[in-house]
């Protein structure tokens, strides 16, 4: 377990910055709070343990140090990955965090939700509702009609093209979603 260093730090703050916009300042400054103890123990820091990244407590982190490296699975939230190319691949175990912090929503009708949870792209006809300001290109949170996240994507058009768009035409592009628990159960 090992901090992250400048060209890591970089690569996961740039990813998270495409969902979370400006709000990662809360992401970093939260005050930790672990167990049932509401007194604040810290802050909360990203760890880098076997090419995936943790959002951990600062107490965790420093209760962790007494475990041999080999010996630790996790800790904390997983955020994502690096592949061996060196990118970093957001995982769905941040979806919490992405959610929490979203600067981008869509919310699906419920006619659509399967269809998303199975790994498909969203189409208009599948959207509820969708925030104001999104363009190509930026990260978004999909939520179900009751607010519950049900997984995150790219939009694939902004908001005022989605507008003249036709029912079969792809607003967000699929990256993780909770579906992947069952699906790939084995990997996570």
């Amino acid at each position: 377990m090992r901090t992250l260093d400048e060209q890591e730090t970089t690569a996961v703050f740039e990813k998270l910055f495409k969902f979370v916009g400006n709000n990662l300042k809360s992401i970093i400054d939260a005050p930790s709070h672990e167990c049932l103890s509401f007194e604040p123990l810290g802050r909360y820091c990203f760890r880098l343990q076997k090419n995936r990244v943790y959002y951990a407590g600062e107490s965790l982190v420093k209760r962790a140090t007494n475990i041999p490296r080999d010996k630790i699975v996790a800790l904390g939230t997983q955020i994502g990955k690096f592949t061996h190319g060196g990118n970093f691949h957001l995982t769905i175990q941040c979806l919490p965090v992405l959610a929490a912090n979203a600067k981008h929503k869509v919310w699906l009708k419920s006619s659509s939700e399967m269809s998303f949870l199975y790994g498909n792209h969203v189409l208009k006809g599948g959207v509820g509702r969708m925030t104001e300001g999104i363009e190509a290109g930026d990260g978004v949170v999909v939520f179900s009609m009751t607010d519950v996240a049900l997984g995150f994507g790219i939009a694939a058009k902004g908001t005022t093209e989605c507008r003249k768009l036709d029912p079969n035409g792809i607003v967000v592009l699929h990256q993780g979603d909770i579906g992947e628990y069952l699906r790939t159960e084995d990997e996570l």
